[in-house]
């Protein structure tokens, strides 16, 4: 155990994917964690899996009123939170030229603006304590770039400069600011991206030089490391787990 035991846990996009490993991971280190989504039938399943230390709970991560509702019901059910994990996440693949400015809306509304949501609704509370974890998902799309992904790209990037920012803000109260940017990572929404584009995989697994996709639970690791006593003395880090695909 690397001091999760009895830590509370909010991971939001928790229901499938990186999620439900981050969720199973940090609970399997013994945090009380509560598992958010969007659609609460998948939240529900992964704490279900989990078992008692864990609750279900809908959030819209773009509505500021439900990312409160979800963390003032965390922490009467759970306790104050100590770890906030931002892994919520959408993208459409399309060039920017073809993409239109509803589909620009929603890839800031939820990558960016929810990750804002979210902070600012653990932040008092953390102040208040003198301490806490935040570790946001980014992606290496906000750090080199990616065909096909121009907003995303943009609003991943804005994570990685908010991290930094607030990790600068909030480091006299001992609270910890950290992103992990995976690079391609077998998840549903992967999946259905390479579903259209059946050599997009192996293109891809030929260019990570592991030889391999990465997996949920590779992020999962990353993000319970960040969130434990191991990485007390790290803060604004951006940390790619790639397979070497982007070293930075």
């Amino acid at each position: 155990m690397r001091g999760l035991e009895d830590k509370v846990a909010f991971v939001t996009g928790a229901g499938r994917g990186i999620g439900r490993a981050i969720a199973l991971r940090l609970a399997g280190e013994g945090a009380r964690v509560a598992v958010t989504d969007l659609d609460e039938a998948t939240a529900r399943a992964t704490a279900a899996d989990i078992g008692g230390t864990a609750i279900a709970l809908h959030v819209d991560v773009t509505d500021g009123a439900s990312v409160r509702a979800a963390v003032a019901e965390a922490e009467r059910r759970l306790g104050p939170i100590d770890i906030l994990v931002n892994n919520a996440g959408w993208d459409k693949v399309e060039p920017f030229v073809k993409s239109a400015e509803e589909t620009w809306d929603k890839v800031l509304a939820i990558n960016l603006k929810g990750t804002l949501q979210c902070t600012r609704a653990v932040l008092d509370g953390m102040i208040a304590r003198g301490r806490g974890r935040i570790v946001s998902i980014g992606s290496d799309a906000g750090r080199v770039g990616s065909t096909g992904e121009a907003v995303y790209s943009a609003a991943k990037a804005g994570v990685i400069g908010f991290s930094k920012t607030l990790a600068r803000e909030v480091a006299r109260y001992q609270i910890n600011v950290n992103v992990v940017c995976p690079g391609p990572t077998n998840t549903p929404l992967f999946r259905d991206i390479a579903a259209e584009s059946p050599k997009l995989m192996e293109g891809l697994k030929r260019a990570v030089p592991f030889g391999r996709i990465g997996e949920p639970e590779d992020i999962a690791a990353a993000v319970a490391f960040l969130a434990s006593d191991d990485a007390a003395f790290m803060t604004g880090q951006t940390l790619s787990v790639s397979g070497g695909l982007t070293m930075i």
